[in-house]
């Protein structure tokens, strides 16, 4: 039997003392709906888990955000990616190999962007900051750090159209990692 290992990435919890989520209650909730090798990291609401059935991510993050809601009142987005999505997302980052890694981030995405504006994603960026936008992920460099940026999840749901969420070079990279520790 086959298993795919998936990180579920949750928005707007535990951040600003609003949406608190234990990491442990989150973690059963997983359980709850049959998920395998549950693994959290950090408190802002990253599952890595296992699944022995074949599940589209589009799907699971459905069942996860309803089943959160649920169990414990908050609606928070859920984006769910596989193993192998991180690790091409990860792969294709046009900045990893010529830019500081501390300003690199990636705004992971629901779906696929629909008809947005490049020019109003450039008119809102830092004159420094660099963005470039593929499938699943928006890849950022913020010089200045993304806490200063006006480039942020809120932003991009609006341009793109799909929920977002993001994490940076140095956790994104850590949570691989423990992916590729699952098989």
């Amino acid at each position: 039997m086959t298993t795919n290992i998936y990180i579920s990435m949750l928005r707007g919890i535990n951040v600003s003392g609003k949406n608190i989520i234990k990491m442990e209650v989150l973690k059963k909730v997983f359980e709850q709906l049959g998920f395998k090798n549950i693994n959290t990291y950090l408190q802002s609401g990253n599952v890595i888990f296992s699944d022995s059935k074949s599940s589209s991510p589009a799907s699971l993050q459905s069942l996860i955000s309803s089943e959160i809601n649920k169990k414990l009142g908050v609606n928070p987005s859920v984006i769910v990616l596989t193993k192998g999505e991180l690790k091409k997302i990860i792969e294709q980052c046009p900045f990893a190999e010529d830019k500081e890694k501390k300003f690199i981030h990636y705004t992971f995405l629901s779906e696929p962007p629909r008809g947005y504006n490049l020019e109003t994603i450039n008119k809102k960026k830092a004159s420094n900051e660099e963005v470039f936008i593929s499938e699943r992920a928006v890849y950022l460099y913020c010089p200045n750090g993304y806490g200063k940026t006006k480039l942020n999840n809120s932003f991009f749901e609006k341009i793109l159209q799909t929920n977002a969420t993001t994490r940076n070079f140095r956790s994104t990279n850590n949570i691989l990692k423990i992916m590729e520790g699952e098989e």
